[in-house]
């Protein structure tokens, strides 16, 4: 009977992969759950450790802790963050990441925005929307559905009114020529 790893070609490159994608993944942005592990701050870990930790933020594979994990140094069940093996009290003591236990460099904390920063930019976005006639206000919304706009580049009405502006300067400049002439 022939080995598992005995046929194919040793040590030959595969190519990439056969369909690329051509937009990137965007998650339900009004659930709860996706504001609470967007709101979690990711410290205490090196630089690639953070880069995971937030690819899997960005694209909905973070999983929070629903318990208190057991820190494998000092056997405490201090660990609340996901994906973290010690706990930060013995990581800062050691000088460590707390994901992968290595002596590299640690980022200071991206510390994402807090739940009432995001709950006063959402009331913010509502009252700026609720200021805006209805034909602005469903074009604003079409663009920060398709991801053309962030909620804050969307204007305040009170403040300006560029895009939808109508002007009768067409008309007056119309009228000006026309005493020019005569």
């Amino acid at each position: 009977m022939p080995e598992k790893g005995s046929k194919g070609t040793s040590g030959a490159k595969k190519g990439g992969q056969k369909y690329q994608n051509t937009f990137a993944y965007t998650h339900n942005k009004g659930s709860k759950t996706t504001k609470k592990i967007l709101a979690l701050p990711v410290d205490g870990l090196c630089k690639r450790c953070t880069d995971q930790i937030l690819w899997r933020k960005q694209y909905r594979k973070y999983k929070p802790l629903t318990m208190a994990k057991k820190c494998v140094w000092c056997q405490l069940k201090k660990v609340k963050k996901a994906y973290h093996v010690i706990c930060d009290d013995c990581a800062a003591s050691k000088g460590v990441c707390a994901k992968c236990l290595g002596m590299e460099e640690i980022v200071e904390g991206i510390n994402p925005k807090t739940p009432q920063e995001i709950l006063k930019e959402e009331q913010d976005l509502e009252r700026k929307l609720a200021s805006m006639r209805e034909r602005q206000r469903r074009s604003y919304l079409r663009k920060l559905s398709r991801g053309d706009i962030e909620p804050d580049q969307v204007p305040d009405v009170a403040a300006s009114d560029d895009d939808f502006e109508y002007t009768d300067s067409e008309d007056e400049g119309s009228e000006g020529e026309g005493e020019g002439e005569e």
